[in-house]
């Protein structure tokens, strides 16, 4: 199993979706986090208790700005929220990687240096990288918050230095979408190799 992290903005996704599409099996904490948290899942009846109606949209979907919003501000509801979804996020994950068949999977988990809490799973640790300046630019071309929130967010997470020393690979994200695919190709083949050979994968 590969963890692969990387800071807000540094192109995660893209660099997963580079992975599958080389044929490798990618669970994503996001993505099960989203589905977690629709309506009749187990994740948005906890967060409507914990919470109340006022982070829930109309129609029954969570607000998700809204609550966002509301936890990076506030220590204890951050803490109440992770308290929840964590739990389900983990056992969901835990799922999806016992139906794995390929060689080695793609576990991708933002904070995953941060919260340690998928940390002892993983073989090794692929960092997506990129400039800081970059990941406010991208972050603020795709969802539209100020520079000053973006860089605040940044500031939650692990400096990029310590990432970088705590990676086992970094795949530099700093260019062009396209530079992804040659570096996801090298890793891949290294990856492929190392799963033939387990005892020479070790940290």
């Amino acid at each position: 199993m590969i963890g692969l992290t990387g800071g807000i903005g540094s192109g995660k996704s893209a660099v997963a979706d580079a992975f599958a599409a080389l044929g490798v099996e990618v669970t994503d904490t996001d993505r099960l986090a989203h589905a977690l948290t629709m309506p009749g899942q187990p994740g948005h009846a906890a967060l409507l208790d914990a919470f109340g109606p006022d982070y829930f949209q109309p129609d029954g979907t969570l607000d998700r700005g809204k609550l966002r919003e509301h936890v990076f501000g506030d220590a204890t509801a951050r803490a109440r929220l992770e308290a929840i979804l964590h739990p389900l996020i983990r056992a969901a994950a835990a799922r999806e990687v016992a139906a794995w068949r390929g060689a080695y999977g793609l576990l991708v988990v933002p904070l995953l240096f941060e919260r340690g809490g998928h940390s002892g799973l993983v073989r090794r640790v692929l960092v997506v990288d990129c400039p800081a300046n970059v990941q406010v630019e991208r972050v603020m071309a795709r969802s539209g918050l100020a520079e000053a929130a973006v860089r605040a967010i940044m500031a939650t997470q692990l400096p990029r230095g310590e990432r970088l020393a705590r990676a086992d690979d970094v795949l530099d994200n700093g260019g062009p979408r396209e530079a992804i695919v040659p570096q996801v190709a090298a890793l891949d083949r290294r990856y492929r190799a190392l799963a033939a050979a387990p005892s020479t994968a070790a940290k």
